[in-house]
């Protein structure tokens, strides 16, 4: 297959593209730097210069391709004040691949994400967010049109990460709490830190939206979950413990002051299934488990930024 990839030489982008590529797949990544598209170069990819705001070009390389990942999205933004913008700005692209791929049954998968899906308990593949208008819900609400393209003659998915996808060379959230265990000399959780997130290895990750696109039946929701939760509290220990600063709990109403924008997420309970996705595409996460992959010592290396 031609594979159009958005966000190819991103953070799960460049492990999409080689476990593609080694799948026997054409692989077709927009690059919107120079510095990309050396990157998609020399993992063997076709470049394709453009962002996600150049609708002309989404519409045309969805158009020529056999099918597209959609892993772009505007992080830069978003988390320095516009995530509604950014979330506006997917929306249109989703859209514009939704038009170009009408009637053809060709796959369509989208990164999504578990957050506030279903707080508190273990999210399955069958619950949907609740759409209420907020600027987090605008990025669910796209999910939602990407499953009902499966109406239009679409083979649409939706692959919803574990807020960390976790490996070397991370600098997501789990190098972010690293970084601020540094630089305050605590690594803190919040309250009592039972609270649990999911996680899954990038590498993990890019297999199931090689198996998503190949397979996956139209309309899908895809769970990129390979542990269904792992405690703050435990996250936090094995931090402290490669740092040699003391493991300790932050009040709830200083998660701000103490964690940045971090704190607005770090006390979420958002556990999440996998079963059902295991069931469908055979997937079987094979890689460390978060704490192992912490444990190797490479979020230790050298500090990380918090900005």
């Amino acid at each position: 297959m031609r594979i159009f990839v958005t966000g190819a030489s991103g953070w799960i982008g460049s492990a999409v593209v080689p476990e593609l590529i080694d799948a026997g797949h054409q692989v077709v990544g927009l690059a919107r730097s120079d510095a990309s598209a050396a990157a998609l170069t020399a993992a063997g990819a076709e470049v394709l210069r453009g962002t996600v705001d150049d609708l002309d070009v989404l519409r045309g390389a969805a158009a020529a391709s056999d099918g597209v990942i959609h892993l772009a999205f505007k992080h830069d933004i978003a988390f320095t004040g516009d995530f509604q913008g950014a979330a506006e700005a997917d929306r249109r692209a989703v859209d514009t691949f939704g038009d170009a791929l009408a009637g053809t049954d060709r796959p369509f998968v989208l990164a999504s994400g578990l957050v506030g899906l279903a707080p508190g308990r273990v999210a399955i593949e069958r619950d949907m967010p609740t759409i209420d208008g907020s600027p987090l819900s605008i990025r669910s609400a796209t999910a939602q049109a990407v499953l009902a393209l499966a109406s239009r003659g679409v083979r649409s998915s939706v692959v919803r990460l574990s807020p960390t996808c976790h490996g070397e060379g991370d600098h997501g959230f789990m190098a972010t709490l690293a970084a601020i265990a540094r630089a305050e000399g605590v690594s803190g959780y919040l309250g009592d830190g039972a609270n649990r997130w999911p996680a899954v290895h990038r590498l993990d990750a890019a297999r199931l939206f090689r198996l998503a696109v190949e397979k996956a039946p139209a309309g899908s929701v895809l769970h990129g979950v390979a542990e269904e939760g792992v405690a703050i509290r435990d996250i936090a220990q094995v931090i402290g413990r490669h740092l040699d600063v003391p493991v300790t709990s932050v009040a709830p109403e200083a998660a701000a002051e103490h964690f940045a924008w971090l704190g607005a997420f770090l006390g979420a309970d958002t556990p999440a299934s996998n079963t059902l996705t295991r069931e469908l595409l055979g997937w079987e996460p094979i890689h460390p488990g978060l704490l192992a992959d912490i444990e190797e010592g490479h979020y230790f290396h050298a500090p990380a930024t918090t900005a």
